[in-house]
């Protein structure tokens, strides 16, 4: 019995993941975090590599955010201080995950170069925390909510970086090679992302 009653909340925690990673992801829907992704997504390599770091960074931040929001800011009437309050707390983890992966695997922290620090001011992360103000949920909620749309942003640019890698751009006409390209790849895979809005409303 116990079991049972646990499932549905665990399945609604699963619903509330799928439906920020794909029905409304950061990268393809909301066009968020553009930067990053043009500048990163030549390899899958350092695709994964900024993606996982994101993954991390927009879990732990939207779920800190949201209880410094709830719980310091609305209940002194601060809630005005939220957009910089958010900012520093994606700053410092951000600083946390930049000590990480420079201890860890200093090749992935060359190659991700000046973006990594970069997370900081990443619209995507932002707006995740942004988002959340509007979502009925709580903490753990919050945490699987910030997770999904951190998983999205990742499958979405590690998909345009396998990409990328396949196609030659030095044999495309000037006019395409690089950002353009890669404007490209972003709206036909947006078109089939878009593709399932509204399948999954929580």
């Amino acid at each position: 019995m116990e079991q049972a009653a646990h499932t549905p909340a665990f399945f609604g925690l699963v619903l509330i993941f799928v439906s920020a990673a794909f029905t409304d992801n950061i990268l393809l829907t909301r066009f968020l975090g553009m930067c990053s992704c043009l500048g990163v997504s030549k390899k899958v390599d350092t695709s994964v590599g900024l993606g996982v770091a994101v993954i991390f960074v927009t879990a732990c931040t939207a779920a800190i955010n949201y209880l410094i929001y709830k719980y310091l800011l609305l209940p002194f009437g601060l809630d005005y201080l939220r957009l910089i309050t958010f900012i520093i707390v994606i700053a410092a983890f951000t600083q946390l995950v930049e000590m990480i992966i420079d201890r860890y695997s200093p090749a992935l922290y060359n190659a991700l170069g000046i973006f990594l620090p970069l997370i900081t001011v990443n619209c995507a992360i932002l707006g995740i925390s942004i988002f959340m103000l509007g979502k009925p949920y709580g903490f753990i909620q919050t945490f699987f909510y910030g997770a999904g749309g951190g998983f999205g942003w990742f499958v979405a640019i590690t998909l345009i970086g396998g990409i990328r890698e396949k196609i030659n751009e030095q044999a495309l006409p000037g006019g395409l090679a690089g950002s353009p390209i890669t404007l490209i790849i972003i709206g036909i895979m947006a078109l089939a992302f878009i593709g399932f809005s509204g399948m999954v409303k929580v």
